[in-house]
């Protein structure tokens, strides 16, 4: 590893736990942010030159809060500080620093940090931007690429984000028991907000996984607080599983590959090995979760050797498990997708069809209810269907699958013509 390499290796590493602290010290998201990269930058001066630091987090924090106080002096000019106690803890000395990153105040910091990005004032998709510059130290640019959007826009959007925030006041004692059990949840939801983001674009051929990866990061750091918690297992074994897939699902022409029609020697084996011990670990502590049900859903077709060994009507019942949970349309979508594999078109379709209202704007409704028509030969039904898909698709990839169908059921028609007229 070159030298640039491991320092920057060294500052992802530390950065939610420094970047933490601060946030404690200075109660404000620019200024931690402000201190934190002061830091980093004396860092690559003193470290190259001195050696790395026996723990880097505490060297960033101790540089970090010293650099940030400087700010505050030379901001406030003639004005008195603020009182010590509202801008530091009173050690000065970076073991102590180093110790207590060890102790509830490490776990508390970095889940306060987390929990201000998916802050619910918030719309997801600032949530998501605010945590990937913030917790993750993902570049404006690097954002604005996964979201399709201007650099300019994203600024923006970071932002009006850290503005809410700001107004919204966020309280920065340590959180209790029950608050943190709530924190928690939003946290995780937040982070497979990311993981979806970047899952839904990701590409081999068109590296976009970043945002998959910073998820799945971000989740380990979370069992690595929370090591007893069996929806983050359930969670990270959920995304390992997805992610296991990423070089299966585009071909050389970045079409889109159905999981049925994947090559299975593609998929990762290590991370669905890992993804497998996860879940059967968060089994052993008997508390179901959405993330879990999840997780053994993606679980039975990560064990299938081929598609026909897929286990439907397992996966159905696991569908309705999920339902009592996590009560969705969109989940009873998937669950008549399994219906549509272990008892046929018709049965599936009867649960596709009462959901129009609801999911008349989502993209899989009119695929799965266009593919379901298809198989049942309602091909006027079918077409109507795949239009409406192509409309609301989210990638070129999604639109070019649905014209494929099209250009099938085209084909279907053209051979009932033929047999007409050679009949």
């Amino acid at each position: 590893m070159t030298e640039l390499a491991w320092i920057d290796a060294a500052f992802k590493a530390a950065r939610p736990q420094a970047l933490g602290a601060l946030l404690r010290y200075f109660r404000t998201l620019d200024l931690a942010e402000e201190a934190f990269q002061e830091a980093c930058l004396r860092a690559l001066k003193s470290w190259p030159k001195n050696g790395p630091p026996g723990d880097p987090a505490a060297w960033l924090i101790f540089v970090g809060r010293n650099a940030g106080v400087d700010q505050i002096r030379k901001r406030a000019k003639l004005e008195a500080l603020p009182d010590e106690d509202q801008i530091s803890d009173k050690e000065d000395v970076e073991a102590d620093m180093a110790e207590r990153l060890d102790g509830a105040h490490y776990r508390d910091d970095i889940l306060r940090l987390l929990f201000i990005c998916c802050h619910p004032d918030l719309p997801a998709t600032q949530q998501i931007a605010l945590a990937l510059r913030i917790v993750s130290g993902l570049s404006v640019k690097q954002i604005a690429r996964a979201f399709l959007v201007s650099e300019a826009a994203m600024e923006q959007r970071i932002t009006r984000a850290k503005g809410r925030v700001a107004a919204a006041g966020v309280p920065f004692e340590a959180p209790g028991p029950a608050e943190r059990a709530e924190r928690l949840g939003l946290v995780a939801s937040m982070v497979y907000l990311v993981f979806n983001e970047g899952y839904s674009t990701a590409n081999p051929n068109n590296t976009n996984a970043t945002l998959c990866d910073e998820a799945i990061r971000l989740t380990r750091l979370l069992i690595k607080l929370f090591p007893g918690e069996p929806e983050l297992m359930g969670l990270l074994a959920l995304m390992l599983l997805q992610h296991s897939r990423l070089k299966a699902r585009f071909d050389a022409q970045n079409a889109i590959v159905l999981l049925e029609k994947q090559d299975r020697t593609l998929w990762d084996r290590v991370l669905i090995t890992e993804a497998l011990a996860l879940i059967d670990k968060a089994m052993r502590h008997r508390e179901p979760g959405m993330y879990q049900v999840q997780a053994a859903i993606a679980a039975l077709h990560a064990r299938a050797a081929t598609p026909e060994d897929t286990d439907w009507a397992e996966i159905e019942l696991l569908y309705r498990m999920l339902e009592k949970l996590q009560p969705s349309p969109v989940v009873t979508l998937n669950r008549a997708v399994a219906v549509s594999k272990a008892r046929g078109a018709e049965a599936a379709l009867a649960i596709v069809e009462p959901l129009a209202d609801e999911l008349s704007g989502y993209f899989y409704f009119h695929g799965v209810r266009g593919g379901l028509l298809k198989e049942l030969g309602r091909a006027a039904e079918a077409r109507e269907s795949f239009d409406r898909a192509i409309a609301l698709a989210n990638s070129p990839a999604e639109a070019a699958h649905i014209r494929d169908h099209l250009d099938s059921l085209a084909d279907i028609s053209a051979s009932k013509a033929k047999v007409v007229v050679d009949g």
